[in-house]
């Protein structure tokens, strides 16, 4: 019989017969032995037994481990991908909102040149005006004084005339 092939049970070796002859050997110390090897094979067989549940435990806890691990390596691989997503988002965001702030600030740098060029024009406009008003007033003031010269020597003139008058009646 072959290793392979010779599968021994402890039913095997209790049932085992061997035959009897004149100097063989002790027949109680044969059954004894029968006894005392398939009671050790039952212990190894229950032995086994229970390796064999906590290998098929630890079988199922690698299992869950390495399912675990698969689980963990996707999150992992999610995570860097929405790592990277979120950073492109960020510098398109952040691209955005630069191109903004600069129509902006173009939009609002047009609009002061605007209000400056429009404050530069009233000025330049009160300008003309209050030189106007001055000349106009320096006119009037002119004209006023004339007058005033006018009537000043028309009074002395009269003054004059009224003197004469009077000398020439009192002489």
């Amino acid at each position: 019989m072959s290793n392979d092939a010779f599968h021994l049970t402890p039913s095997d070796v209790r049932a085992q017969e061997f035959q009897k002859s004149l100097r063989g050997y002790d027949v109680t110390q044969v059954d004894d032995f029968k006894v005392r090897v398939a009671e050790e094979l039952d212990r190894l067989l229950r032995e086994r037994t229970k390796l064999d549940e906590r290998l098929q435990g630890f079988q199922e806890q690698l299992r869950a481990f390495r399912e675990r691990e698969r689980a963990m390596n996707e999150a992992l691989l999610a995570a860097q991908q929405l790592r990277v997503a979120a950073g492109e988002q960020a510098e398109r965001d952040s691209e955005a909102m630069r191109r903004e702030a600069r129509a902006d600030a173009l939009r609002i740098v047009g609009q002061a040149q605007d209000e400056e060029r429009q404050i530069r024009e009233r000025h330049e406009a009160l300008q003309r005006q209050f030189a106007a008003y001055l000349a106009n007033f320096r006119a009037l003031l002119e004209r006023q004084l004339g007058e005033v010269d006018g009537l000043q020597t028309h009074a002395q003139i009269s003054h004059q005339v009224q003197t004469e008058l009077l000398l020439k009646r009192h002489a």
